[in-house]
């Protein structure tokens, strides 16, 4: 059952015009290329989102005042260290995240691990963001005269979702070269938006019922799940970094990584706040879509729909391109592009369903809440074992799955990480305080919801000291 390391043929050039053909297959140094600082611009672009607006204004819906709602946004903020950290394990190894992981996992513990957290990571990001740009743009049309219901926004999310997948087949050369360019026009987009929502501002806004104690912790606990869902939901950071030079400083791979998570998901999400404060009851119930269409001049609004679909693909081509190294890690054989057409079609079709189903406020909130059950304690455990093997990762041993690799482990599955991994996400689950779902122990403190710090806190503490039992010192540094 030995599996070789797949290698390409020397012909293999990673540029934006031809289609990547590389998927899980190890990056040899004479193919390395690039510098850390390029990842700033790849991180930011598909963090300038229309989601971050929607995410700000549900902290006014919870009845925190504009100082409150900024200081749960700073504290989620600092998460993004956390792919930064990883992100590093992509040039050690040579490989793909979704690879980097059977080190937690074990070969086949792995394969479970990515067909349940990847998928469920990349079907969440990839219907969320399509979702929003399908909400926006059939808004668009409907106020041109284009006003079916059903029709318009499918079409709009087929046209953005194939868009989305050609950007994924293309994949790390063309993302490297164009996300620069797109994560200029989407600050200079949102930019514009923001100086003609700056006016509308209510600076002086205080909530019709003030929150304090226990009712006060809760919102701030629930707005800042909702808001650490987005770094921690991206594990898949050392899949963008894994052609940069062997000798790249970790320091300036996690520098750029989170720095272009964090600059635009902070001030957008602020400004996300501040619209809150300028709108009514009847603004929130009509979405927050209608609502900024309603503030912007006639010209603008059209040009903010370019943004969200560029900020869309930005994403989603992202996803799309990580989820399908994730179904070859899996074990599937296939190739890297037909595993990206794969996982896009099957994106697509939940979102039309969510399309058809709910709003993007609802649609997000409660799916970002849930996506940190398996999120934070997955991230956790990652940043632990970064940090024991100081990104001593072996690309080839990694692909070793006989029954006597340093990956096998127990018949395959590392105990440690499955362990923890689990017990994490129940802990996760039973501080969780959700609308649909309230954990035992989140009830029992006042629905205060201390869902990641708790649930991390557990996978990543259990992780490092099973690591120092016997079941945890194979395969170890």
């Amino acid at each position: 059952m030995t599996q070789t390391t797949p290698q390409l043929d020397d012909e293999f050039v990673d540029s934006a015009t031809r289609a990547e053909t590389r998927g899980i297959e190890l990056v040899s140094d004479a193919e390395r290329h690039g510098r850390a600082r390029d990842l700033f611009f790849i991180w930011a672009a598909p963090n300038v989102s229309i989601l971050n607006l929607t995410i700000g204004a549900t902290l006014i819906l919870l009845g925190l005042e504009i100082w409150q709602a900024i200081v749960v946004i700073v504290a989620a903020s600092l998460l993004w260290v956390f792919p930064g950290l990883i992100a590093g394990s992509g040039p050690a190894s040579g490989t793909s995240g979704s690879v980097v992981t059977r080190a937690m996992y074990g070969i086949l513990g792995n394969k479970l691990f990515v067909a349940f957290v990847g998928w469920f990571i990349g079907a969440v990001f990839l219907s969320l963001t399509w979702l929003a740009s399908s909400f926006m743009g059939a808004d668009l049309l409907r106020r041109m005269g284009l006003a079916d219901p059903v029709w318009v926004p499918i079409g709009v999310t087929v046209v953005v979702a194939t868009i989305t997948i050609l950007v994924a087949i293309f994949g790390h050369g063309l993302i490297v070269r164009a996300y620069s360019f797109m994560a200029a026009a989407l600050f200079v987009i949102f930019l514009l938006v923001t100086a003609f929502i700056l006016p509308t501002v209510d600076w002086q806004y205080a909530a019709p019922q003030p929150l304090s104690g226990v009712g006060l912790w809760s919102a701030m606990a629930i707005g800042f799940t909702i808001l650490a869902s987005t770094p921690l939901s991206f594990i898949n950071s050392p899949d963008l970094a894994r052609y940069l030079p062997r000798s790249t400083r970790k320091s300036h791979i996690a520098l750029a990584t989170g720095l272009g998570g964090a600059i635009p998901f902070l001030v957008f999400t602020v400004v996300g706040v501040l619209l809150a404060t300028g709108l009514s009851g009847a603004a929130f119930d009509a979405g927050i879509d209608v609502a900024l269409f309603d503030l912007l001049p006639v010209w603008l609004a059209p040009l903010l729909v370019v943004g969200v679909v560029i900020n869309t693909i930005a994403l989603n081509a992202m996803t799309t391109y990580s989820s399908s190294m994730a179904l070859q890690a899996i074990g599937f054989r296939l190739r890297r592009i037909p595993a990206a057409i794969i996982v896009g079609v099957i994106g697509t079709a939940l979102t039309i369903y969510l399309v058809l189903s709910s709003s993007l406020l609802e649609a997000a909130n409660l799916m970002l809440q849930f996506l940190v059950i398996v999120s934070g304690p997955a991230m956790a455990i990652f940043v632990v074992d970064v940090a024991l093997r100081r990104y001593a990762y072996d690309g080839v041993e990694l692909f070793d799955d006989h029954a006597g690799g340093r990956f096998w482990y127990s018949a395959g599955w590392s105990i440690p990480g499955i362990v923890a991994l689990v017990a994490g996400g129940v802990a996760t689950a039973l501080c969780l305080a959700t609308n649909v779902w309230a954990g035992p122990i989140a009830q029992a403190i006042g629905y205060i919801d201390l869902s990641v710090p708790v649930g991390m806190l557990v996978a990543a503490a259990l992780y490092a000291g099973l690591l120092c039992t016997p079941l945890g010192k194979k395969g170890r540094p």
